[in-house]
């Protein structure tokens, strides 16, 4: 079967020119797309002028969030390739050898298995997956300091989940991870109702769905230079607001939040957002000191 990667850029050419140079000398890589996000610097100019044989850049109409441009570059490569295997990344990924995208690549052969990621770095923090929360202990994540607690102690897996080989997990990362074709037909590409973020959450429940599962794998290490991307094209209000967006979405559209449970995300949404923008306003008011 053949393999193609595709990557999603926005407003982040160094980063991705960065990992195309790691990755132009893959083999196991029939084609690569880069589609860029409708960025507003010149980085699709950039990109064009990259001379990698089996390269292709897409560039989309409109900004419609990481999901549609995911599904975008994942149906041309469909189209070019046919019935193929996808590795979905972010600009700002390095992959240590080739070995490593093979071995992941070998564990979608197992027919239970719907999407298979690595253990990611970020900012020398393990990222091995994690649980879905409820929508009660996401109205609880949205509370300032009390969010650290839950994501450590109920939303991650305990270290020794992780002494295997490959461990199954609700979630894995959007960032950087393997799925076939054939699954992502069948449940319908991922849904493009969320701007960013909650995108990996909403693909494991399709996955689970038609009874397939999210693995990753414990010794295939990726780095992650996570929000570089993110934080440099959007402020953090308004990142926040973003995510709380995807997250009401996926609570109510997949988790069957109920009214009381609705009003709980709303409520410690706008709660959470009034003591960020205190806070940031004071840290503001302390560096122009």
């Amino acid at each position: 079967m053949k393999n193609g990667m595709v990557i999603v850029n926005y407003n982040d050419y160094n980063s991705t020119e960065e990992l195309i140079n790691n990755i132009k000398s893959y083999h196991i890589l029939d084609k690569i797309v880069v589609v860029d996000n409708h960025s507003t610097d010149d980085s699709f100019h950039q990109l064009k002028k990259l001379k990698v044989p089996n390269l292709k850049i897409l560039k989309v109409k409109e900004n419609k969030g990481y999901a549609y441009a995911i599904n975008y570059g994942s149906k041309y490569l469909i189209k070019e390739l046919g019935s193929c295997n996808l590795i979905i990344s972010n600009p700002d990924i390095i992959i240590s050898k080739e070995e490593d995208m093979i071995d992941l690549l070998a564990l979608l052969k197992n027919k239970k298995v719907g999407a298979v990621g690595p253990t990611i770095l970020e900012h020398e923090t393990l990222n091995r997956g994690w649980k879905n929360p409820s929508p009660l202990l996401d109205a609880c994540m949205n509370l300032p300091y009390i969010h650290r607690f839950i994501r450590k102690k109920i939303i991650k897996y305990p270290d020794k989940y992780y002494e295997k080989e490959t461990s199954k997990v609700d979630v894995i990362s959007g960032c950087f991870f393997c799925i076939s074709s054939e699954t992502l037909e069948k449940i319908n590409f991922l849904d493009e109702n969320t701007f960013l973020y909650y995108e990996e959450n909403i693909l494991s429940k399709r996955l689970q769905k038609i009874g397939l599962s999210c693995i990753v794998s414990n010794h295939i290490l990726i780095i992650h230079n996570h929000s570089v991307t993110i934080d440099k094209n959007l402020n953090k209000i308004k990142k926040y607001q973003i995510q709380k967006e995807s997250q009401y979405y996926f609570q109510t559209n997949y988790q069957q939040a109920s009214v009381i449970e609705k009003l709980l995300l709303k409520g410690t949404k706008i709660f959470g957002k009034m003591v960020l923008s205190i806070y940031y306003f004071l840290l503001d008011l302390k560096l122009k000191k």
